[in-house]
């Protein structure tokens, strides 16, 4: 067993490089673009939901009051005719910052790394060889980074497309994660 504060190095290091991998990803690569489509008439939709006021939130619609309201005839003719959608509104700044998020990003980062370390450390000891430690740590990440996102297609109709391309996004990461606790295992 390896206690996890003696492994703050591969967790600083792990997220560091996972976060350039996304930068990478993110950035260069244009796999990503398609993820999300413009709106038809998206200033029409757009100073619709300013004529409503809608605050930053998450909505779904048409939104039944109850779940006996879900076989109501006149709810289920508004779903029917459509749209039906859900939709998350965000807080409205002066300019697109990525600051905040990218901060959070890599917090994220490290408490995947924080867990590869706690599972890896508990499973092996010392002096383990690289294939074993990249195996948990690897495994761990892959979980966190690659699985995570196929409830919103699964719950919030989310392109399996999407997810398809963020779970190859995740396996990078736990690639990387691996390699680099693999590396950087205590001897």
């Amino acid at each position: 067993m390896v206690p996890v504060m003696s492994l703050w190095l591969p967790i600083l290091l792990s997220a560091v490089a996972v976060f350039v991998a996304s930068s990478v990803i993110h950035m260069v690569l244009a796999y990503h673009r398609s993820d999300y489509a413009k709106l038809p008439d998206e200033e029409g939709v757009m100073a619709a939901l300013r004529k409503a006021a809608v605050p930053p939130g998450d909505y779904v619609f048409p939104k039944p009051d109850s779940m006996k309201a879900m076989k109501d005839p006149a709810f289920l003719k508004r779903w029917s005719e459509g749209p039906v959608g859900m939709m998350t509104v965000m807080k409205k700044a002066a300019a697109p910052s990525m600051g905040k998020p990218l901060a959070l990003w890599f917090l994220f980062c490290v408490v995947v790394s924080i867990f590869a370390a706690l599972i890896a450390g508990s499973a092996l000891p010392s002096n383990s060889p690289f294939a074993s430690v990249f195996h948990f740590a690897a495994l761990t990440a892959f979980v966190a980074h690659g699985l995570g996102i196929w409830p919103t297609t699964i719950w919030y109709g989310r392109s399996w497309t999407t997810s398809l391309k963020s779970t190859i996004d995740g396996l990078i990461y736990a690639l990387v994660t691996g390699a680099v606790f693999g590396w950087l295992w205590p001897k």
